[in-house]
């Protein structure tokens, strides 16, 4: 059977908030693949991903809080974790929020019919959509693909569903706390993942393909962070995977490391080694969209794909793959849908991002070594926390701002901050490099309430070599 719409919208994630009520007057049809919580409604954001993965997090981070405690004078005591609690609590918030708004995109609207199963291009603007009651044909002027990603498995005997390991998408679900828990992969989802399971009592082993944790980050940061964790985790760095089997409830993890062969014994393995865009699963090449070599579905600065009248945003076609990337450019597709006489485009140029561990990180621009690569010119400053008042009050002495600016102009090229409220302290050097406030400017022009935290910022601006 063949159905024909105005517009049609595969993913439920930021894709799913386009249509409001000024598409009230089209004919709308969304396509979320599947059931389970990888295919819940809403995306991955909200089941899997940004949204539980910093609750469980502020669950860490509490229970971490008596082990600081003894510095401060305080004697704190963790008696215990009660997971089942922890983990019902956060589900119960989020699931109830995923079914009702798939309750709501199902009988909410008139205008908007929604299709529970996998589409994939049959041509231009033309979807096989496969659900559980019947299979389908839709085509449509225009179409949105805002399909995501998925965890990417690295290609390892034995690595398959019947060894029995997770990704981010099903280690948050777990029935219980395992005593022993390794995760391969050494980015976000990896140092995430090891603080929350680490501060609820699992002893954690990570294996890095290269030297140091967070790779992609400044290496100062990256240095600095990999120092700290392996305080707490059993870092394993210059590791391969060479095979994984299973001893009863014992999975056995063979590496070859810089020492040679070693075999790890571990309860439960996280794979948490990236993740690839469902362009695949959709089948945009079939559809005519022109790819990226990794994957991602090409877009221009409108959002806009290689086919007229197909737009894609988000994982699926952005090498940000970061919540407030997707949404941005979810708003950007919803004005040119409305008003296609007058597009707007996305703004990527300062792209912020987080890393939710302990210690926090958070970023935006440049790094040292990508000024360097790039022969930009530049100068660089860094401040610890324990510069300030508010350091002082935490006792800390492993944070810092860093920061890397024109040396000619003062713009800010980039920042870089790990430590305690990373994420919110870089908001005002977001705000900075987006306005082109320049630093001296940033600096002296404005207070700075003391004895806050934000002053550590304010002294690496006023540390910058600028004339």
């Amino acid at each position: 059977m063949d159905h024909h719409f105005d517009l049609v919208i595969i993913g439920s994630g930021s894709g799913n908030s386009i249509v409001d009520g000024r598409f009230a007057d089209r004919k709308v049809a969304i396509v979320e693949k599947g059931v389970g919580p990888q295919a819940a409604y809403g995306g991955t954001c909200l089941n899997v991903g940004c949204i539980p993965t910093k609750m469980f997090v502020h669950t860490a981070d509490t229970a971490r809080a008596p082990q600081h405690g003894a510095v401060l004078g305080v004697d704190l005591t963790l008696r215990g974790a009660d997971w089942p609690a922890i983990r019902d609590r956060i589900f119960g918030r989020i699931d109830p929020l995923a079914s009702g708004g798939e309750r709501y995109r199902a009988t909410g609207s008139d205008n908007v019919t929604l299709y529970r199963g996998t589409a994939r291009f049959v041509g231009e603007r033309r979807l096989a959509v496969e659900t559980a009651e019947e299979a389908v044909t839709i085509t449509a002027d225009q179409v949105v693909v805002a399909a995501g990603s998925r965890p990417v498995i690295p290609d390892v005997p034995g690595l398959d569903q019947a060894l029995g390991y997770h990704t981010s998408d099903s280690v948050m679900r777990m029935d219980r706390l395992p005593r022993r828990m390794t995760i391969l992969g050494s980015g976000f989802i990896a140092a995430e993942l090891a603080h929350v399971f680490s501060a609820l009592g699992v002893e954690i082993t990570v294996i890095a393909r290269g030297g140091v944790l967070l790779r992609h980050e400044d290496a100062a940061v990256a240095r600095r962070f990999t120092e700290l964790a392996r305080e707490r985790w059993d870092v394993r760095p210059h590791r391969k995977l060479l095979r994984a089997t299973r001893d009863a409830d014992t999975l056995l993890l063979d590496l070859e490391g810089p020492q040679g062969a070693e075999t790890l014994r571990t309860d439960e393995l996280l794979v948490a080694t990236g993740r690839r865009p469902n362009s695949d699963l959709v089948d945009a090449a079939a559809g005519g969209l022109a790819l990226h070599a990794d994957g991602r579905i090409a877009v221009d600065e409108r959002q806009a794909t290689s086919v007229p009248g197909v737009w894609a945003l988000g994982d699926v076609s952005s090498p940000w793959q970061l919540k407030h990337v997707a949404n941005h450019e979810a708003r950007t597709v919803q004005h040119n849908l409305l008003h296609p006489d007058d597009p707007r485009t996305s703004d990527h140029r300062y792209v912020p991002h987080a890393v939710f561990s302990s210690p926090k990180i958070a970023a935006v621009g440049m790094t040292e070594q990508e000024a360097q690569a790039a022969g930009r010119d530049y100068v660089t400053s860094a401040r610890e926390y324990s510069g300030v008042a508010y350091g002082w009050a935490m006792e800390d002495t492993t944070s810092f701002v860093k920061l890397l600016a024109d040396p000619g102009t003062g713009e800010l090229i980039g920042a870089h901050i790990i430590g305690p409220e990373a994420p919110t302290l870089i908001q005002p050097l977001i705000q900075a490099m987006s306005f082109g406030l320049d630093a001296r400017s940033m600096a002296k022009g404005q207070y700075w309430i003391h004895p806050a935290m934000p002053e550590v910022v304010e002294n690496a601006l006023l540390d910058l070599p600028l004339g």
